[in-house]
């Protein structure tokens, strides 16, 4: 998938993220990001995986446990946008999905193959995408986007928070 984005695709709210991500295929892009992210993680302890860099902050298990929920949500409208599905999809509240999710109490390693499971199936779904499905239009959160931008936000989501990680819980 290497059409171009126009800030015509998105609503402005993601241009941070979508920012984020080099030029190239997208799908490249996220399938490099799932080992980097993998080699990343793979060898913290739980108690890695429960700090928090500040109070009333994310642990690192409820950023990925929110990477992996994001992802399911913005694939899930990609997919309802690809197969032309007209229906306007409502917004979500990610502090509330954290929230309920309880990340805390899953080990580390079931949080990072959850993430990977997810992102495979992204990957499957974008490889299997018809040749104009890129460029469909559907309305979320009241704004209108494409499904190639969806993409980019998935994969520019992941660097933002990874950029964080790095940054706040001392994780390269």
């Amino acid at each position: 998938m290497t059409y171009r984005l126009s800030k015509q695709d998105y609503d402005p709210y993601f241009g941070t993220y979508i920012g984020l991500v080099p030029d190239g295929s997208v799908t490249k892009i996220l399938e490099q990001q799932l080992g980097e992210t993998l080699e990343q993680f793979r060898n913290l302890s739980e108690e890695q995986g429960s700090f928090r860099y500040a109070p009333g902050k994310w642990s690192l298990k409820e950023v990925i446990g929110h990477i992996s929920d994001t992802e399911r949500i913005m694939s899930y409208r990609l997919l309802r946008i690809a197969r032309g599905d007209k229906t306007p999809l409502p917004g979500f509240e990610q502090d509330d999905y954290v929230e309920a999710a309880d990340f805390d109490s899953h080990l580390l390693s079931e949080l990072m193959e959850e993430y990977s499971l997810v992102r495979r199936s992204t990957l499957c779904l974008l490889k299997g995408l018809s040749e104009d499905a890129p460029t469909r239009r559907g309305i979320v959160n009241g704004k209108e986007i494409n499904v190639l931008a969806l993409a980019y936000i998935i994969a520019g989501h992941e660097l933002h928070h990874r950029k964080i990680i790095n940054e706040r819980y001392g994780i390269e």
